[in-house]
C-alpha cells in the first residue's frame, strides 16, 4: 500500500453542499456555521460514494471519473421534508438506507436509480443516531435516542429484533463476518458484544472504556463520549471514535484497551472559535475516523480541517519501557492538510487506494504519484485491490 504521507487531493468538490446556515430544528450544536456534509458511504465495489448533508440532500459520486452522477443529471436528490443523515449503501450500488432528521424517525430505503422510496422502516420514537448495514446479508441495525437498538431486514418493514437500553443514543457496528455486533452505551462507557444469532441473550463480552489518565487532567475525570465503532478487517480490534481529543483501539476478544490515538482536535464543537461545553457531548463528531482496508492505519478528521494518520499495525507490541498499567498513546505519523473547516467525514475506499474526506466540501485523495488529472479512472483501474 502507498505511504499514507504521500496522499494529496486529486479532486475537490467545492459545491458539494448548498450555502446557508444549517436547517432547524435539529439536535446539532448551537454554534452554527456553513452547512456541512454529515455522512458518507462507499458501495461494496468502491466505485461510488454517497454523501448526506445539512442542506437535506444526498449526492452520488463516481470514484473512477471523479464526477457527480445521478439519474436526474448532476442535480442532488432532496429530502426537504424529512432531512438526511447516516446514508448507507445496501449491497446494491443503486440503493441506500438513511435516517431522518425531522418530521419523524423513520428509516428510509431509497432507490437512486429512479429516485423512489422502496420501503419505510417505522418503530423508533427518537432520532436515529447510528445506522449500519450487515456486511453479509440484507440485515441492518439502528441505534436511537429512544434508548433502543433495532434489527431490520430490507425485505420486510417490520422490526425483527429489539434491544432496550438504559440510556439514549446507542452506537452500533457489525464485525466483518456479520456473526457479532457491538453496541456502545455512553452513560456507562460500555461496549457490549452480541452474537447475531442470539441477540436476545446477554452480551458475551462487555468492555469497559476506562482511561485512568483522564483523572490526571480533571477530577472527576471528563467522560469519554463515543460516537462511532468499527471493527478491523480481521475482527480482532474495535476502533472507538470519540468526540473528544482521543480515539481508542480495544481488543475485541478480551476488551483490553490497546491504544489511545491523540494529536487531533476533537469535533465536540462546530468550529475552532466555539467554546467547549462543560459536559462531554457528541458535537459534530460521528464519521471522522476510518481504518484503511488492511487495518494497518487509522485516518481521522479534525476540527482544524486536517487529516491525521496513525500507524497501528504494531498495536499489540508494547514498547519495552512502557508502564504496564498505562494506556499506550499513539501519535500521528503524518498530517494531511485538508479542509478549511472541520474535516468531519473520513472514509477509505474499500477496494482502491483512495481516500474521501468531507466537511464544507468533498475531496478525493490519491497517492501523489497519480498526478492531477481531471479523470482519475485510469489510475484507479491500475491499482491493485487492498483487500
Amino acid at each position: 500500500m502507498a505511504s499514507q504521507s504521500k496522499f494529496k487531493p486529486a479532486k475537490v468538490f467545492k459545491n458539494a453542499v448548498e450555502t446557508g446556515p444549517p436547517p432547524t430544528p435539529t439536535a446539532r450544536p448551537s454554534n452554527h456555521g456553513p452547512k456541512q456534509i454529515t455522512g458518507m458511504s462507499f458501495d461494496d465495489k468502491g466505485e461510488c460514494v454517497i454523501t448526506g448533508a445539512e442542506d437535506e440532500t444526498f449526492r452520488l459520486y463516481n470514484c473512477k471519473t471523479g464526477k457527480q452522477v445521478l439519474s436526474s443529471g448532476t442535480k442532488p436528490l432532496y429530502s426537504k421534508k424529512y432531512g438526511v443523515d447516516l446514508p448507507r449503501f445496501t449491497h446494491k450500488s443503486s440503493a441506500i438506507v438513511y435516517a431522518s432528521t425531522k418530521e419523524d424517525d423513520t428509516i428510509r430505503y431509497h432507490s437512486l436509480h429512479d429516485n423512489k422510496y422502496l420501503q419505510y422502516f417505522r418503530g423508533h420514537k427518537g432520532r436515529v443516531v447510528s445506522l449500519e448495514v450487515s456486511p453479509v446479508d440484507d440485515g441492518f441495525m439502528s441505534g436511537s435516542l429512544d434508548r433502543t437498538v433495532r434489527l431490520w431486514d430490507l425485505r420486510t418493514p417490520a422490526c425483527r429484533g429489539l434491544l432496550a437500553l438504559p440510556t439514549p443514543g446507542p452506537i452500533v457496528a457489525y464485525e466483518p463476518g456479520g456473526m457479532v455486533f457491538a453496541v456502545g452505551v455512553n452513560a456507562y462507557q460500555r461496549i457490549m458484544l452480541y452474537d447475531s444469532t442470539a441477540y436476545d441473550k446477554r452480551p458475551f463480552l462487555t468492555i469497559i472504556l476506562d482511561d485512568p489518565s483522564l483523572a490526571a487532567i480533571t477530577y472527576p475525570p471528563r467522560a469519554i463520549f463515543m460516537t462511532s465503532l468499527s471493527f478491523s478487517t480481521n475482527g480482532a480490534y474495535i476502533l472507538v471514535g470519540c468526540s473528544g481529543s482521543a480515539h481508542y483501539i480495544v481488543d475485541s476478544f478480551d476488551g483490553t484497551i490497546l491504544g489511545k490515538l491523540e494529536g487531533h482536535v476533537g469535533l465536540e464543537r462546530r468550529g475552532m472559535n466555539a467554546p467547549p461545553s462543560i459536559e462531554a457531548v457528541k458535537g459534530i463528531s460521528g464519521e471522522e475516523v476510518s481504518w484503511t482496508p488492511d487495518s494497518k492505519y487509522v485516518l481521522g478528521g479534525s476540527l482544524d480541517g486536517n487529516i491525521y494518520v496513525w500507524d497501528v499495525q504494531n498495536i499489540n507490541q508494547t514498547p519495552p519501557d512502557a508502564n504496564p498499567k498505562a494506556i499506550r498513546v499513539i501519535r500521528p505519523i503524518t498530517t494531511l492538510e485538508g479542509h478549511k473547516g472541520p474535516a468531519r467525514c473520513i472514509r477509505f475506499n474499500p477496494r482502491y487506494g483512495m481516500l474521501a474526506s468531507a466537511g464544507h466540501e468533498l475531496a478525493f485523495w490519491l497517492p501523489d504519484t497519480a498526478g492531477d488529472a481531471e479523470d482519475i479512472s485510469k489510475d484507479l483501474l491500475k491499482r491493485q485491490k487492498l483487500v
